[in-house]
């Protein structure tokens, strides 16, 4: 039994006819032609509370991106190549039509679909001011009109809502935060001072979080305190929460820096902000259009940029950086346990994908000191890995087969730091296919983790290296390269990535993640990811800066799938120097017979 995951199938197809229904019903009531329902919160998070599922309530599509369009006479869903095939099965098409991004993006399809004269309705706490911007243009090529509403109007038909949820906010203890709230406030305060601004409103809960050293509970899998801050150029910050959240703890951490407030009372600190004619910073990526109206109505002056938080996060501090040592070290150890389990019992043929979820969830318990998950496992056999954003339900559930390839994308919630890991497994014996694609994978990840480039560089620049063996094949991969991670926060954190999308320098002290894959729909998927933290690299002779990646993760990489004749000698040094440091680092903490299994799946690439 998963403590922290479930397998329920939370949404079915049949549900979206029903419900789109009733929303037109609400939308001729008021006079609108169509609405449209962002898969996000009042917070443009990636991870939102059940209260905030108002995409996978109304259509039945569980994933964790994607953009509704509901017309009187048609509607579409806008998921990117990780969903496709998700959303075709979670759907009903006859109601709503899928549409990769690829093809289309949601603002091309209102400029195509929607009628001249038309008036769009939107929910401006869902929308940042680029993504109106868009929307605005998109109407504007339809002849049509867009309209704020006061009330999502999915809220108004979804009866049996949750409520907003109301985990207590506590302290993160300094021993792993590595530096004071007071410091980094006042850090942020000299970038405020650089763009001459009078106050910035904090509206991403990772960067609050953060700034405060605290943590919560409020979204399923990372320690999120859901609210809002208002950090002045001088004085004390306001925190607004829900007041059920707050604890004596915090408070007492909080102590001379910040006051806490209930949030009933931001949007009226927003106005006075407004009338003190203040200039504000709002944060482009996480600020609502509906934060910009409140103070620009009231008079003030809204700054749109970037949170300097953001980029102050990405960068971590020692005890950070060795936090995550020790947590991956331990994590490693979990899952190199799991891995032996596995090659023990799934021969037998009688593991599902549940049962395996369940087992590694176990072994990290037996850690003592995982906190969560980091997201829902993906667990995916045969086909199903082929699906790289899957998650088994038990009407989804396969059986783990014989010679198939299966694969586990999991991660863990240490107080110490967050993990992420991928593995791809060969029950029984792979085909000649299954290796070479494993292998190109293989080169991508190692052509990431080998990588040296000068200081300056993004993860755009960097992202072929990893598609490149990929490519000479014919091959690629639809999601990017690599993703940022914080620390005991969100397992998917920027705005560091590598990625075509990756535009933001990686700078020593940021962590990512490294996990080239490959998919063959209907057949098996690929994906090998470790994390990785951006260090100085000193070249002999050379007259820039450089930087390098130092690998945190260890854990056995599957040889059996490995074609070695494709391998350089530098990428099977690699491969090899990887493996004993595995063995070196994680051996030891492994019980005896474990230990045995450890030795053989590690042993260098020309041994038997």
């Amino acid at each position: 039994m998963a403590r922290f995951q479930s397998f329920d199938d939370s949404t079915t197809p049949a549900q979206g006819p029903e419900r789109i229904a009733r929303l037109r019903t609400e939308l001729s009531r008021r006079g609108y032609d169509g609405f449209i329902v962002p898969r996000a919160d009042e917070h443009q998070g990636e991870y939102v509370p059940k209260s905030a599922e108002r995409l996978a309530w109304l259509t039945g599509f569980t994933g964790s991106a994607g953009t509704a369009v509901i017309l009187q006479d048609k509607a579409a869903l806008v998921v990117d190549g990780r969903y496709t095939v998700q959303a075709a099965e979670q759907l009903d098409t006859a109601v709503i039509t899928p549409v990769p991004l690829a093809e289309t993006s949601a603002e091309d399809w209102i400029a195509a679909n929607l009628p001249s004269g038309a008036i769009l309705a939107y929910d401006p706490w869902l929308h940042t001011h680029d993504g109106l911007k868009r929307l605005e243009q998109a109407v504007a090529r339809a002849g049509a009109k867009l309209a704020p509403v006061d009330m999502n109007l999915v809220d108004i038909i979804w009866i049996d809502r949750p409520s907003p949820p109301q985990a207590p906010v506590r302290p993160h203890p300094l021993v792993y935060a590595g530096e004071s709230a007071a410091s980094k406030l006042e850090r942020v305060r000299a970038k405020m001072a650089e763009a001459k601004l009078d106050a910035l409103v904090i509206s991403d809960p990772h960067n609050l979080a953060w700034a405060f050293n605290l943590r919560g509970g409020d979204v399923g899998h990372t320690p999120l305190p859901l609210g809002y801050a208002i950090l002045p150029k001088e004085g004390r910050a306001q925190l607004f929460f829900d007041p059920a959240k707050m604890t004596n703890e915090a408070g007492a951490a909080v102590g001379d820096l910040a006051d806490f407030a209930d949030i009933t009372g931001f949007l009226g600190a927003l106005e006075g902000l407004g009338h003190a004619k203040e200039k504000v910073r709002i944060d482009a990526a996480t600020g609502a259009v509906a934060l910009i109206r409140r103070i620009e109505t009231a008079g003030g002056t809204v700054d749109i940029g970037a949170d300097p938080i953001s980029l102050m996060k990405a960068v971590k501090n020692q005890a950070e950086i060795a936090g995550s040592r020790s947590a991956h070290l331990r994590d490693g150890v979990a899952v190199a346990r799991f891995l032996a389990w596995l090659d023990q019992e799934a021969p037998k043929g009688e593991l599902t994908e549940i049962d395996a979820v369940e087992a590694l969830e176990a072994f990290r318990v037996e850690t003592g000191a995982l906190k969560n998950v980091s997201f829902p496992s993906i667990s995916g056999a045969g086909p199903n890995a082929a699906l790289p954003h899957y998650r088994v339900t038990k009407s989804s559930n396969r059986p783990i087969e014989n010679n198939q390839i299966f694969l586990i994308d999991s991660g863990a919630q240490y107080e110490d730091g967050t993990t992420d890991i991928t593995r791809t497994i060969i029950v029984g014996e792979p085909t000649d296919e299954m290796k070479d694609r494993f292998t190109r994978v293989l080169k991508g990840h190692i052509a990431i983790a080998r990588c040296v480039f000068p200081k300056g560089t993004n993860g755009a620049q960097i992202d072929a290296f990893a598609r490149q063996p990929l490519w000479d094949a014919g091959l690629d991969f639809d999601h990017g390269t690599g993703h940022g991670i914080g620390s005991y926060l969100s397992v998917h954190e920027g705005p560091q990535r590598i990625a075509k999308t990756g535009v933001t320098s990686l700078e020593a002290g940021m962590m990512l993640s490294n996990e080239p894959g490959f998919y063959k729909q209907g057949e098996y998927g690929i994906r090998i990811e470790n994390l990785i933290l951006v260090e100085p690299r000193k070249i002999e002779g050379g007259d820039r800066e450089m930087f390098g990646f130092e690998t945190l993760t260890f854990t056995p990489i599957d040889l059996r799938l490995v074609q070695a004749s494709l391998l350089t000698s530098e990428e099977t040094a690699w491969l090899d120097h990887y493996h004993a440091q595995v063995r070196e680092k994680i051996g030891p903490h492994l019980p005896g017979e474990t230990r045995e299994w450890l030795e053989h799946a590690t042993r260098p690439i020309g041994a038997a």
